[in-house]
């Protein structure tokens, strides 16, 4: 919905105070509970939220800056404004659930400068029963065809600041997002990356995002005042934050809402706030778990670059493929395959090329072989933050891999927070951020010409998940936060127990991560060493469930799964291979941030379900209902849970597998050992 100003022309405004003229408007979420209000007191536009009757949002500033034009800042009045509804089911093809429920009123207020030239803008609020959406949409108009944006005045004031949890890692910091998670006041809070969740003293939870990241910059929360938290655009190399013209739309400024913790985790809000799939038909988007040549290099027992412990070699692919097709895994991962691995090639990523191989690296070969084992080789890009590189061959580097079968790539930008490499249409090498404008035009635009040739895209080292996937389902997940890499023997700061309870609350909001879970050797330097996966068995599984993804790893060497025998596969292993990674249906059924959670999820288009419950530090005692099961049937759990003796310090692998029947209207009653777990796959009896 756009409205026009032509009126105005003619229009005298009266020579009173603005605050006379101070209008508010105002919409309620389906349920009632939640209500913004929107208000041009004193000619500043300013929002603020209620949740059953608490003020979660105090009156918070809005507004665009421009440079060398007035923007949206003062002498600002309301014009017009209209309320809708909206109450739908749409379809995701691959998903936490199948189908899901858009129901929402909105309000779409325009507001005008108060003198010539009269610029206006929209301000387009959504209101779910799950949160809050809202963003700027600026029309076409003159004196506004060019425009560079310098500031975004949004702001989150969150009252009684003092008093509120915050849960958050650093924003624009130089390992991008991996970081391990702080819990503060938001008084203690410093610049911070979102989704970043805060409890109030009430209760109520509040996780503050954005939705449909599509050519502008992404923003961190910088605090200012107590409790007001700011919305900081991340600047082009030149400071401008983004360059853009008439008409245009900011990505939407997000905040979840819940009476408690979980009430987070069973959310859509996301996910409504993007727009519908514009890819057609994708059916060739294919979730599954794969296996990877990529943990031995973190044990630094293989070589990415060339060496006489090179891991990608023809040989060793066809190995990994014939283990992936023995125990239905439908992908193997291969990095290090090109060339331009050799040297520093974190700082050098010119020299990398994206269509030659090593020479022991047999492409068509090895696709070929896959292809006889119903196999699929996961393609691999790293670009050590060399965009520009990588843009002028990404057309060859996808044609090459469409011709050979490759229809998943990960891809990745290692590199610090400030040094993706541009080279600017004079030749001048240019540092960008990882979360700029730029930035996030290169992460589209590999994902769209990845499309055209029916390719999924993994990211790493990405720029955060803003729901896009519902707009362009190839986008099938990413890392963007710190996954199982940081246990390897080369961290100096591994995975505390309580990383990846928190993640299920923060990082987990914004969508699926791939954060590469199943390692079996937990201690592959030595139980006592600081280096080593902080989990138990049971908790490692539990991560297939609780940690979403479409696409699963077995982050392990194959040889780990077995005993030592190298023959009879370990019990825990069963349940990888029976787990499925796209769902009908998702629940949290428990937990609170940072210290445990527990997610029952329902196998697509099937009846099985599978339960995983992990937690922090602390061993705990769980009693969950089973009432999501079918009421009319009785399942078969089949248990893997933590051992008496288990403890993630001492006894990391004492791991009891057993089965018992069970039925909707039970109670699962289970121990969780220190950094813990329970994973479960419930199976209709027939």
């Amino acid at each position: 919905m756009k409205f026009t100003l032509g009126y105005l022309s003619g229009f005298v405004f009266a020579l009173t105070s603005v605050s006379a003229l101070a209008e508010t408007k105002t919409v309620a979420s389906p349920d009632g509970n939640i209500i913004v209000s929107v208000s041009d007191d004193a000619g500043l536009p300013s929002y603020s939220v209620k949740y059953r009757n608490e003020d979660i949002i105090k009156k918070s500033e809005l507004g665009l800056e421009f440079k060398n034009v007035d923007g949206f800042v003062r002498n600002l009045h309301i014009v017009k404004s209209e309320t809708n509804a909206s109450n739908t089911t749409w379809v995701q093809p691959w998903g936490e659930r199948k189908k899901v429920n858009d129901n929402h009123k909105e309000l779409i207020v325009e507001m005008a400068q108060q003198q010539k030239p009269f610029h206006h803008f929209n301000l387009h609020v959504k209101v779910f029963n799950d949160g809050v959406g809202f963003r700027y949409e600026v029309p076409k108009q003159t004196g506004l065809e060019q425009v560079d944006i310098v500031d975004e005045k949004t702001e989150f004031f969150i009252p009684d600041s003092d008093k509120v949890t915050a849960y958050w890692i650093p924003g624009r910091a130089p390992r991008i997002d991996e970081y391990l998670y702080n819990t503060t006041t938001l008084t203690q809070m410093t610049r911070a990356q979102t989704p970043a969740t805060f409890k109030l003293a009430s209760g109520v939870h509040l996780a503050i995002h954005e939705a449909a990241l599509v050519d502008y910059a992404a923003f961190t929360l910088e605090p200012k005042q107590p409790g007001h938290l700011k919305a900081d655009l991340t600047p082009w190399y030149d400071g401008i934050r983004v360059k853009t013209q008439t008409p245009f739309v900011t990505p939407w400024r997000s905040i979840h809402i819940a009476p408690n913790a979980i009430g987070l985790l069973n959310s859509d809000l996301i996910l409504n706030l993007n727009e519908p799939n514009k890819l057609g038909d994708v059916s060739w988007v294919k979730p599954g778990k794969y296996i990877g040549i990529w943990w031995g290099m973190h044990l630094n027992q293989l070589s990415w670059g060339m060496s006489d412990k090179h891991g990608a070699t023809t040989e060793r692919t066809k190995a990994y493929m014939d283990f992936a097709a023995q125990y239905g895994f439908s992908g193997v991962l291969v990095e290090g395959w090109n060339l331009g691995w050799d040297g520093d090639w974190v700082n050098g990523g010119d020299k990398f090329s994206f269509t030659k191989a090593y020479p022991d690296f047999d492409l068509p070969e090895i696709t070929r072989y896959g292809k006889s084992k119903g196999v699929e080789l996961i393609g691999h890009h790293e670009t050590g933050g060399a965009v520009t590189n990588y843009k002028n061959q990404m057309g060859d580097a996808f044609d090459l891999y469409q011709k050979v079968g490759v229809t998943k790539v990960k891809t990745g930008y290692v590199n610090e927070h400030d040094r993706m490499k541009r080279i600017d249409e004079n030749g001048i090498e240019r540092m960008e951020w990882h979360d700029g404008q730029f930035a996030v035009n290169e992460y589209m635009r590999s994902v769209t010409e990845a499309a055209k040739r029916h390719i999924s895209i993994d990211s790493h080292e990405p720029i955060k998940d803003t729901g896009l996937r519902r707009t362009y389902p190839n986008w099938v997940s990413r890392e963007g936060a710190r996954g199982n890499e940081y246990n390897a023997p080369w961290s100096t700061s591994p995975n505390t127990p309580e990383h990846t309870v928190m993640l299920a609350y923060t990082r987990m909001l914004s969508g699926p991560m791939d954060y590469t879970p199943g390692i079996f050797n937990l201690t592959p330097v030595g139980l006592n060493a600081e280096a080593r996966i902080k989990n138990t068995l049971a908790k490692e599984l539990a991560l297939y469930v609780v940690l979403y993804s479409p696409i699963q790893m077995a982050a392990d060497l194959p040889e780990n799964y077995f005993e030592k025998d190298g023959k009879t596969l370990k019990p825990g292993f069963q349940f990888i291979r029976d787990m499925t990674t796209d769902w009908d249906d998702s629940k949290a059924l428990a937990g609170e941030v940072g210290t445990y959670v527990a997610y029952a999820r329902k196998k697509r288009d099937g009846d099985e379900w599978f339960l995983g419950a992990i937690t922090n530090e602390d061993s705990r005692k769980l009693s969950l209902k089973l009432n999501f099961l079918d009421a009319k049937k009785k399942y078969t759990a089949e248990i893997y849970r933590d051992g008496e003796t288990a403890n993630w310090k001492t006894n990391p692998y004492d791991l009891v597998v057993e089965k018992k029947t069970v039925t909707a209207k039970d109670t699962l009653d289970a121990s969780l050992a220190s950094s813990g777990g329970l994973a479960v796959r419930f199976k209709p009896v027939k």
